[in-house]
This record gives structure tokens, C-alpha cells and sequence, in this order.
């Protein structure tokens, strides 16, 4: 027997909310804080992984997100779903770097998850810890890959999906949803406005709402990113992460990564990246939040670009999204739509990844903080996109 065999499947112990810190019962349906309306927050049993666990024997493992599965929150391994999500490769960009003098400047490529986009770990995450609940109806309010990701998942489990989404989500989109044999319901408005209905009709039917942060799921499964981020770059961080934002749920995620490993001891250096949230001008609420000096996000009015997942005129976690910044020494940069199409092309033409507006969005903002001196040409640099 392996030192980790003596471990349980999953080291998950309770649930913390994220402002007032009062616990949880991971082993109950759970959803926010119902005192202070805010997300709730995994919490690990570090001590006992950092006694039994060691980092080298994860990459024994068969490839793919469950390889983390004691930082997962599924506490039976039968109920764990898996479509191959996870083990996304880093890609150095050494023609864009060597153009744009950034030597050391990587991308993190989620296009290769099922369904297309770095949902699929939220999602993964979120249906099998709902499975293990004995939940059987999932509502979601959605951009476009989310609910792909739920649709195919709930599929997966057989388990009833309902989808709600803004009636200008892309085609493709809503066809995915359809063709998984999710509900599709198409919303006049944002995504807030799908967000309220959906929870409308979960109260109503009662459907269980994973929406962004109103389970606390999603965010581990997402946060496997920065186990494999740390563990691809030797355990040693990158200076500067570059994430597009929309729910934050990856650059929460991310940190909150790299939180564990640190308690952990596995990092091989204290240095921490900053953590630079991006945004489109035509809805920046976050950017907007960040220059005001604000603890939380105002609505974004009349918000508007081509990068649907970056579309959120207010995320529920504004909070936390603005502590991981602050904690991080980070900033919060937003770009115009000609940049996004621009860089765009770039990333295609110069380097052969294909990404999504979104994560083109990150090499705009880079190009940006570069030339007010905000990025420097020694430091290693790290871009995600997310589909």
C-alpha cells in the first residue's frame, strides 16, 4: 500500500462562506450563504495531504482532472463523471514573444476540454457532486459554452438539463444544447436576466441552479487549472496571469489553487503571479469596480461585444473576483473589439492556435500593459484562453 492509498478518495471536510466564513455540510444539497447572499467556498484537509500526498506521485496518474481527485469535492468515486476533461497543454508562444520582445510567454489552451471551453472542468465537477446528491434536475443560465457543458454532462448522468440563454447566444450554441437533449429556453435580454429567470423557475420546479457561483462546485472543477499550471511550469509559478473575465470563476479558481499548493508546500518558490483580469469596453464592470477602488461591482449598462462569455454586466462573485486581484497585486485591463479581432488573428496566423475572442482578448490587454510599462520583458507570462 502507497502512502496516498491511506488517504480518503476526496480530503473535501466542509464548506465555508466566502465573506461571513460560517461552515457548511458538504454532505447537503448547498448553495449560497443564506445569511450573506454570498458564494461558498471548499475547504481541504491540507494537513493530512501534505503528510501522505507528494506532488511527483500525481504524475503517476492516469492523465486528466480526476487525477486531483483528494482537491475535488466528489467523496465516492462512483459517482464521478469524465468526458477526458482536463491535462490542457501549454503552448510557448515563441514567435508572438520574440515580435512583442516577451520571450518567456505561454498559453494555457482550454479549447481542447469537451465541449470546447474550460466549462467542461466546472461542469464536470458540479454534475458529479450533484449526482452524488441524488440531484436529478439542473437548470443553468448561460453565454453559450456552459450550457453546452452542463447539456452534455447531465447527459452523461441522465439527469434532466434545462438551459436558458440570451436569444442572440452564437447558433452553434444553441444547437449543442439542443442536440445533448437539454431544454432550451431563449431569454430577451443578458445574462442576468437568464440568471433571474432561471432561479425563478428552480424555485418554482424545482430544478437545482448551477449557476456561477450559486453552487459551490463549479469553482473546483475550474481550479484544477492551476494544479496542472503549477505543475507544468516545474512548481514554479509564471510572474503575470492573464485571465478573460466574465463570472471569474477561473481566476477565482486559479488562486484559490495556488492558495492550496502553497499550504501545501509544493510550490518551489514564494513568488506569486499577479493575477490580471480582462475585460471587453463594452462590459468591464469588474475593470470598472477595480479603478474605483471598489469592494463590489456596480451593473454594467447597456453591455455589449462579440466575446459572449465575457458579456456579464455584474458577476455574483464581484467580491471575491476583486479580492484575487488585490491579494495578487493584480489589475484589471478591458480592450476594445478591433484589438480582440486583431490579436485574434495574430494568435492564428503567427502561432496556429485557434482561440476564442475571449482568450484573444488576453494577448490585446498584454499588448496594452506592455506599452504603459505594466509588463516586463524578463518576466514569464502566461495567457489563457478559455475555448
Amino acid at each position: 500500500m502507497s502512502i496516498s492509498d491511506q488517504l480518503p478518495f476526496s480530503l473535501l471536510t466542509y464548506l465555508e462562506c466566502s465573506l461571513c466564513k460560517r461552515n457548511f455540510d458538504p454532505q447537503h444539497i448547498q448553495t449560497i450563504c443564506p445569511d450573506c447572499n454570498q458564494p461558498l467556498v471548499a475547504r481541504y484537509d491540507l494537513t493530512n495531504a501534505k503528510t501522505h500526498l507528494q506532488r511527483e506521485s500525481i504524475s503517476q496518474r492516469k492523465r486528466g482532472m480526476w487525477r486531483w481527485h483528494e482537491f475535488l469535492p466528489i467523496l465516492n468515486p462512483q459517482f464521478v463523471l469524465t468526458l477526458g476533461e482536463g491535462n490542457t497543454p501549454l503552448l510557448h508562444l515563441q514567435r508572438l514573444g520574440q515580435e512583442s520582445g516577451l520571450p518567456s510567454l505561454f498559453l494555457k489552451d482550454e479549447g481542447g476540454n469537451p465541449t470546447g471551453s474550460f466549462k467542461a472542468r466546472g461542469l464536470a465537477a458540479a454534475v458529479s457532486k450533484a449526482r452524488e446528491l441524488a440531484v436529478e434536475k439542473l437548470i443553468i443560465p448561460t453565454a453559450g459554452n456552459a450550457g453546452g457543458a452542463l447539456a452534455a454532462y447531465a447527459a452523461r448522468a441522465g439527469l434532466d438539463c434545462h438551459v436558458l440563454m440570451p436569444a442572440d447566444t452564437p447558433l452553434p450554441n444553441q444547437r449543442e444544447c439542443a442536440l445533448y437533449g437539454a431544454k432550451v429556453t431563449f431569454v430577451d435580454g443578458l445574462i442576468n436576466e437568464a440568471g433571474r429567470q432561471a432561479a425563478e423557475i428552480a424555485k418554482r420546479e424545482g430544478w437545482f441552479d448551477v449557476s456561477t457561483f450559486k453552487e459551490p462546485y463549479r469553482l473546483e472543477g475550474k481550479k484544477i487549472m492551476g494544479y496542472e499550471i503549477a505543475q507544468q511550469f516545474g512548481w514554479d509559478l509564471p510572474d503575470v496571469i492573464l485571465y478573460p473575465t466574465g463570472g471569474g470563476t477561473g481566476l477565482v479558481g486559479i488562486w484559490k489553487a495556488i492558495q492550496e499548493l502553497s499550504e501545501l508546500g509544493w510550490l518551489e518558490t514564494p513568488n506569486r503571479p499577479r493575477m490580471i483580469a480582462v475585460q471587453a469596453e463594452g462590459c468591464a464592470p469588474v475593470v470598472q469596480a477595480f479603478e474605483n477602488g471598489a469592494e463590489t461591482c456596480r451593473l454594467f449598462d447597456n453591455a455589449s461585444t462579440s466575446a459572449s462569455g465575457l458579456r456579464v454586466p455584474k458577476p455574483f462573485a464581484d467580491r471575491l473576483i476583486l479580492q484575487t486581484i488585490h491579494q495578487s497585486n493584480g489589475l484589471a485591463v478591458s480592450v476594445c473589439e478591433s484589438e480582440i479581432h486583431s490579436t485574434q488573428s495574430r494568435l492564428a496566423a503567427d502561432e496556429g492556435v485557434f482561440v476564442a475572442p475571449e482568450g484573444a482578448a488576453t494577448f490585446a490587454a498584454l499588448l496594452k500593459l506592455q506599452a504603459i510599462g505594466a509588463i516586463q520583458a524578463e518576466e514569464r507570462i502566461l495567457l489563457l484562453n478559455t475555448g
